[in-house]
């Protein structure tokens, strides 16, 4: 059966985070997955009001484009979220999706367990904070059951960490970017293809 990658992009622009969340993607599908591109962009997504409605109704009360995204997680293998680095950290709009999953999760505590997770920051400084949005997003898979793979040692410790001089043509031409999200795309298929699943 082909497995399925979601990828979510957290910037409001169309472009260095969803043109190398696209590029991933597409790598993804070269080798084989089906894959499925959400991105924030042009969509109304509200942060959540930790209103415990979800918990009550086991379904958020905000109706807005999130509901879009929650019926796209039941059936993935596998997750890239890719944010673009606002002030150090994720995007408003990433931290808004992540929180928001509280309602799918009231619905199906399990709704991302064991479907493996990666990350990929984009800053427009080579040192801007990409580490740290990193590790927040593989913080909110960990807590939800998620296997989070980086790319190991050497040039991908945490993810795909890319610097992109706050322009399109910045990230195409960040060859140490490129190199970082192909490694962690090999380890991310590595988990797919040796982990199954319930």
């Amino acid at each position: 059966m082909q497995k399925v990658i979601l990828g979510i992009s957290g910037s409001p622009r169309k472009q260095a985070t969803e043109h190398v969340l696209s590029e991933a993607l597409n790598t993804m599908e070269e080798k084989g997955y089906k894959t499925e591109l959400f991105t924030v962009r042009g969509k109304d997504i509200s942060p959540c009001r930790n209103c415990d409605y979800c918990l009550r109704k086991k379904e958020c009360i905000v109706k807005d484009d999130m509901y879009q995204l929650y019926p796209l997680f039941k059936d993935v293998d596998g997750i890239i979220m890719a944010t673009p680095i606002y002030n150090g950290g994720v995007s408003a709009q990433i931290k808004a999706v992540m929180d928001r999953t509280r309602a799918a999760a009231a619905v199906d505590i399990n709704f991302l367990k064991h479907k493996v997770g990666m990350a990929i920051a984009v800053g427009g400084d080579r040192v801007g904070g990409q580490e740290l949005a990193i590790q927040q997003i593989m913080t909110f898979y960990i807590l939800n059951g998620a296997i989070p793979v980086s790319g190991g040692p050497f040039g991908s410790n945490l993810g795909a960490n890319f610097w992109s001089r706050d322009t399109l043509k910045g990230v195409k031409e960040d060859e140490e970017g490129f190199r970082s999200l192909k490694k962690t795309l090999n380890r991310f298929q590595e988990f797919l293809e040796i982990y199954q699943k319930d």
